[in-house]
C-alpha cells in the first residue's frame, strides 16, 4: 500500500480527540511501568534512604557513601523517587522527604516501612511473574515457584516470618483505631481474635473497652511478638495467649469472635472449616465479626483498584480471594451463621465489619 493509500485509510481526528488518545496512551504506559515503581520503592526501603535523609536535606553523594553505593546510580534512584512523589530535589543533587515519603521512615508514627518492605520482597513478588498461570489454573503460583505454600515458607524462615508479622501489624494499626467504635463491644464479656498475630487489633479493642477480656489465638510463630505488646500496653492481665491452628479448633470462652484478614487467605472450603470451628464454640447469643474488604457486586474503574489487586495477590500467593457481600453471606450460611450487618469503616480504611450471629 502506498503512503497516499495509507493516508486515505487513516481516520481524521480533531485536536480534542488527539488529546484524549494521548491521555489514554499515557495512562496505559504509566500502568505498564508500575512494577518498576514498586522495585524503586523497595530499593529505597532496603537502602534506608528516608531514614538517612531524616527531616532535613542530604546530598546524593553523602547518601551514596553511607550506603556503599555508586554516586551516579544513587542520584538516579533518588530522582526516580522524586518523580514518584516520595522525595523533592530543592537543588541539584540535594534531596528532602515529602509527607508521602515520610511514611517509609522506620520509626515514624503511622509508619508503613515494614508493610512496604514485605510487599516489595521477592517472597511476595516472584509469584506475580506467573499471574497468567494462576489465571489459567485458578491455583497459587507461589507453591510452584518456592516448592511450598506461602505460610509453610514463612514457618521455615523466622526472620521473614517476623517481617511478615510486622507488616501485618502496620496494616492493622489503622483498623485497630476504628474498630472499637464500629461495634458495641460493651454488650459482651470477652472477645477472641482468631488468627490475630501480634495482637495489634485486639489490643486496640481492649484499650477502648476496659471491662472486656481478650483471647489471642494463633500459631506460635504468629504469637511471637504478642506477649511484649500486651505487656507494653498494660493489657497482659486481661488477655490470654492461646497457641493453636484454626483449621483444627477455635478457643472457647468468648462471646465475640474476630476474624480480621483471615478468610481472604483461603479458598471457600478452607474458610468453611475455620467458620465451622468458630461456630462450635460461639454461644447462641454471641457474635462473629469478619473484618475484611468487601468487593462491590459489579466492578468499575471509579472504585478502589487496591481491592482488586489484593484479590489477585491472594490468588497468586496463597490461593485465597477477596469477596463480595453475597460471597460472605454464603460462607456464613453454610457454617451456621446469618449476616446481620455490613458496615464499612471510615476511609481511607478499605475494610468493612461483617457482623454475623449463630442460627
Amino acid at each position: 500500500m502506498s503512503d497516499d493509500q495509507s493516508q486515505q485509510h487513516r481516520p481524521h481526528l480533531e485536536p480534542q480527540q488527539y488529546r484524549r488518545a494521548d491521555e489514554a496512551r499515557d495512562a496505559l504506559v504509566k500502568l505498564t511501568y508500575g512494577a518498576m515503581a514498586t522495585y524503586a520503592v523497595g530499593a529505597a526501603v532496603r537502602l534506608g534512604v528516608v531514614d538517612r535523609i531524616g527531616d532535613g536535606e542530604r546530598t546524593a553523594d553523602d547518601l551514596a557513601a553511607e550506603c556503599a553505593a555508586q554516586p551516579q546510580a544513587m542520584t538516579r534512584l533518588l530522582r526516580a523517587l522524586t518523580g514518584l512523589g516520595l522525595l523533592t530535589e530543592p537543588a541539584p543533587g540535594r534531596f528532602a522527604v515529602t509527607a508521602v515519603g515520610a511514611q517509609l521512615a522506620s520509626d515514624a508514627p503511622g509508619s508503613l516501612h515494614s508493610l512496604v518492605r514485605m510487599f516489595t520482597d521477592p517472597a511476595l513478588l516472584r509469584a506475580w511473574e506467573h499471574l497468567d498461570d494462576s489465571v489459567r489454573t485458578g491455583e497459587p503460583s507461589f507453591d510452584t515457584v518456592f516448592g511450598t505454600d506461602f505460610f509453610g515458607h514463612l514457618a521455615e524462615r523466622p526472620a521473614l516470618s517476623a517481617q511478615f508479622n510486622a507488616a501485618m501489624s502496620q496494616a492493622t494499626a489503622h483498623t485497630a483505631e476504628l474498630l472499637p467504635a464500629a461495634f458495641p463491644f460493651d454488650r459482651f464479656h470477652a472477645v477472641a481474635d482468631v488468627g490475630g498475630g501480634d495482637g495489634t487489633l485486639l489490643a486496640g479493642v481492649l484499650r477502648a473497652h476496659p471491662a472486656l477480656r481478650g483471647i489471642l489465638f494463633d500459631r506460635a510463630e504468629g504469637l511471637a511478638q504478642a506477649g511484649p505488646r500486651f505487656a507494653r500496653d498494660g493489657l497482659a492481665d486481661r488477655c490470654s495467649l492461646v497457641a493453636g491452628d484454626f483449621f483444627a479448633t477455635a478457643p472457647e470462652g468468648a462471646d465475640v469472635y474476630l476474624l480480621k484478614s483471615v478468610l481472604h487467605d483461603w479458598n471457600d472450603e478452607q474458610c468453611g472449616q475455620i467458620l465451622d470451628h468458630v461456630r462450635r464454640v460461639v454461644p447462641d447469643d454471641g457474635r462473629l465479626l469478619i473484618v475484611e474488604p468487601v468487593l462491590p457486586a459489579v466492578a468499575d474503574a471509579s472504585g478502589d483498584v487496591i481491592r482488586y489487586l489484593s484479590d489477585l495477590n491472594m490468588l497468586v500467593n496463597v490461593g485465597g480471594r477477596e469477596r463480595t457481600r453475597d460471597d460472605f453471606e454464603r460462607l456464613c450460611r453454610t457454617a451456621g451463621f446469618a449476616v446481620r450487618t455490613v458496615t464499612a469503616l471510615p476511609r481511607p480504611n478499605r475494610s468493612a465489619v461483617i457482623e454475623a450471629e449463630p442460627v
